[in-house]
């Protein structure tokens, strides 16, 4: 079985994303890059159900090398991130908040410091109908400049990182951070930090840990 260690990870980390209330039923999708070859979650199976051989592995052309299942359409969007960006694994969810969050505003802005682990302020990718070129390059710039994740327009969330679980880990973080926004809307215009005070952050070591050079 080609990219098994990689294919069991995703099972795994489909798990992971269902215990955590990011996806619901066969929802959102998960890849993991391995040279020129690339396993993700096929098609409409819930990631909570899926073993090992359900994942298809593509190349970097969409092809698919191996498996019986149909890759997710969204394969488009992760192959354009793999392309852009030195990311090794790819999450993308439906979460409640991020999609709150991506049905009202153009980004998130930056009301918590932790923002900064993300690349700094998220932006919300223009709406395209899932699966289509136009999402993949609409998502591709919404993560330009260092982005560690974005949001998608009437869509979710994606997060991007150097394995599976920081990938999923990034993505845990856009939900919280687009929760305490939601939260604190309800109770007030919620503080924004500026980028004097950001870059107080950064002069004190935080930012995303820097992808290996491919």
């Amino acid at each position: 079985m080609l990219l098994k260690g990689e294919r069991q990870e995703l099972c795994a980390i489909g798990r992971r994303l269902a215990g955590a209330g990011l996806v619901t039923g066969a929802s959102g999708n998960i890849s993991v890059r391995s040279g020129d070859l690339v396993a993700v979650t096929p098609g409409g199976m819930m990631l909570d159900r899926m073993e090992p051989a359900d994942c298809p592995v593509v190349n970097m052309s969409a092809r698919l090398v191996e498996g019986e299942r149909a890759p997710s359409s969204e394969t488009p969007m992760h192959l354009a991130l793999y392309e852009a960006t030195p990311a090794a694994a790819i999450v993308h969810t439906h979460s409640t908040y991020g999609a709150v969050v991506a049905t009202t505003m153009s980004e998130l802005p930056p009301i918590h410091y932790n923002t900064l682990l993300l690349g700094g302020v998220v932006k919300v990718a223009e709406y395209a109908t899932y699966g289509t070129p136009e999402l993949a390059e609409n998502v591709r710039e919404a993560m330009a400049g260092g982005k560690r994740a974005a949001l998608m327009a009437n869509h979710g969330g994606v997060a991007i990182g150097r394995d599976l679980d920081e990938a999923f880990e990034n993505a845990r973080l856009l939900e919280w951070l687009c929760g305490v926004y939601v939260r604190a809307k309800a109770i007030g215009e919620p503080r924004v930090l500026t980028e004097a005070e950001l870059a107080k952050v950064v002069e004190r070591g935080l930012a995303p840990p820097e992808f290996p050079r491919m």
